[in-house]
């Protein structure tokens, strides 16, 4: 277990607010130019779920910081994903077996709303006509792959109420995780850890596998590095980072034996990419960042390589800090924009980390 996580005193601040409601998803909406304030949640167990537009407050008075709600919308199904394709439009999914491209609209007086735009209607079922529950999506651009518990792929656009094509037997298991790499390619890993290369513009066979690890060890998160995309980083069910180099994907780089409890999302700075966050069900949020190096290396000396891709002690070329007091209950979501972070839990309330340092 990662044992080097600083315990001295937070150096930003922590905001909480109780809402009544389990957060599955949480993300920040972009914008154009001001630091993102608003951002969007979707909430899981409950008979009618909901997807939340909110703004935060700053109470410069008290140096508090509150979201308040500026739109609802209700929800069939659990919310398994959601992510932004632009500023004004998201792409989310559900345990219901649907997809949905919502848009956050603004009125001629200046108000906010949430509204359906293109529903993918029962994309993903089971032999027996069931619904099976679509598990994760990713997105690149206007387009959008789903992929669910019916070991099914769906390929969709922003610009058609249809599947533009779907590989029905993709997988024997459920699919748990999908990522693109590129415009026509794209990751995807199953229940039993295998992670399978497609090529969206080829037939209904991967163009490549492996293991995650030795043993059938489920994924449950993927993310690629910003500026390295062959850098693939996978978040597992027993708490590892576990670090894959695409081009050479018969082994894993590295494997960090990270969390408690299994991994729920891991996310890199997009602008910082030395900087990596990552949650779990243990109820975890960690700062993974490198420590100090020379970026110009002296004349004679070999640059210094991706520290995720060092295959032995990457630990100590790493610090990683606590973002706040574990919970008892598990962190499901974060998103980071700039130097604020926003996570959403099942004690039913959303944290606002606010000023964390970026390395």
């Amino acid at each position: 277990m990662f044992s080097d996580r600083s315990s001295t005193a937070l150096s930003h601040n922590l905001h909480g607010t109780f809402i009544s409601q389990k957060v599955n998803k949480i993300r920040w909406k972009p914008e154009r130019i001001d630091e993102a304030h608003f951002f969007v949640t979707g909430s899981v167990d409950n008979e009618t779920n909901k997807i939340t537009l909110w703004d935060l407050f700053e109470n410069q008075e008290e140096e508090d910081i509150y979201p308040f709600t500026v739109s609802e919308f209700p929800y069939c199904g659990d919310v398994t994903e959601i992510k932004f394709l632009d500023y004004d439009h998201f792409a989310c999914s559900s345990s219901s077996g649907s997809a949905h491209l919502m848009k956050v609209a603004i009125s001629e007086v200046g108000l906010y709303s949430i509204e359906n735009y293109t529903k993918w209607k029962d994309i993903h079922y089971f032999k027996n006509g069931e619904s099976s529950p679509c598990t994760a999506l990713a997105t690149h651009e206007n387009d959008v792959v789903t992929v669910g518990e019916d070991g099914r792929i769906n390929v969709l656009t922003a610009q058609s109420a249809d599947v533009v094509r779907s590989i029905d037997h993709a997988d024997s298991c459920s699919i748990q995780c999908v990522i693109f790499l590129k415009h026509n390619e794209i990751l995807t890993s199953n229940l039993r850890g295998q992670m399978k290369i497609w090529d969206l513009r080829s037939g209904n066979k991967p163009s490549g596998a492996f293991m995650l690890s030795g043993d059938q060890v489920t994924a449950t998160y993927l993310t690629f590095h910003p500026t390295q995309r062959h850098i693939i980083i996978a978040g597992d069910e027993l708490g590892a980072l576990t670090t894959w180099d695409l081009r050479q994907n018969t082994y894993p780089v590295n494997v960090l034996n990270a969390h408690e409890g299994s991994i729920t999302e891991i996310q890199f700075h997009p602008d910082n990419p030395d900087n990596l966050l990552s949650c779990s069900s243990a109820g975890e949020i960690w700062h993974w960042f490198t420590k100090s190096r020379s970026r110009y290396p002296k004349k004679g000396e070999a640059p210094e390589t991706n520290v995720w891709l060092a295959p032995e002690n990457v630990k100590s070329k790493m610090d990683v800090l606590t973002l706040m007091p574990t919970l008892g209950k598990p962190v499901n979501s974060l998103d980071l924009n700039r130097n604020k972070v926003v996570c959403g839990c099942d004690n039913e309330a959303i944290y606002l980390i606010n000023g964390i340092t970026i390395q």
